[in-house]
């Protein structure tokens, strides 16, 4: 596996990286060797240490996002490889597959908006990410991978782009589009 750390407000020594390699390299098992791990630490207000790992491998892209208080900054590595490795064990048998084919990042969730009156719209953030082809439920295996409300695909029955939702009362939702004529 691969390795890149980025430091947000925090400078750190070898040690946690170290670690942090040690302990994320618990996951290899379940991945090939072209796979990478992008680490970011960062400590906000009140010495609250955060963590995220986002691992890429197999067609199957991993994130979780923890904290820890009082500057415990291998607490909150360790509680961030157990959300990930929970994640891979809760969907082993469908992820047996995807983890040996290709995928691709997921996009940013969408910003709320005020319906009252128009007012300018700033954006703040652009994602780019490629979208290949998957089937929907391989679409709703990757969202509830990276705890998204949606995930963007292309279908690959049509090649249409589509989106996959979870519904407020439960249950998926499935938006094709179609070609204009």
């Amino acid at each position: 596996m691969k390795y890149t750390y980025a430091c947000k407000k925090v400078s750190l020594n070898d040690s946690i990286k170290d670690y942090a390699e040690k302990k994320i390299s618990k996951l290899d098992k379940y991945f090939r060797d072209d796979t990478t791990a992008a680490v970011t630490f960062a400590v906000e207000k009140d010495h609250l240490c955060t963590v995220e790992i986002t691992i890429r491998g197999g067609g199957t892209l991993l994130r979780a996002q923890t904290e820890a208080p009082d500057g415990d900054m291998r607490g909150a590595i360790d509680a961030a490889v157990g959300y990930i490795e929970r994640q891979i064990l809760k969907n082993k048998t469908r992820l047996a597959k995807r983890l040996r084919s290709e995928g691709f990042p997921a996009p940013a969730p969408a910003d709320d908006f005020e319906v009252a009156e128009e007012k300018e719209f700033n954006i703040v953030r652009t994602k780019r990410f490629s979208v290949k082809p998957m089937s929907a439920e391989e679409a709703i295996l990757q969202m509830n991978l990276l705890d998204h409300d949606f995930f963007v695909f292309r279908s690959s029955e049509d090649d249409s782009l589509c989106i996959v939702y979870q519904r407020k009362n439960g249950g998926y939702g499935l938006i094709v589009t179609d070609e204009e004529e």
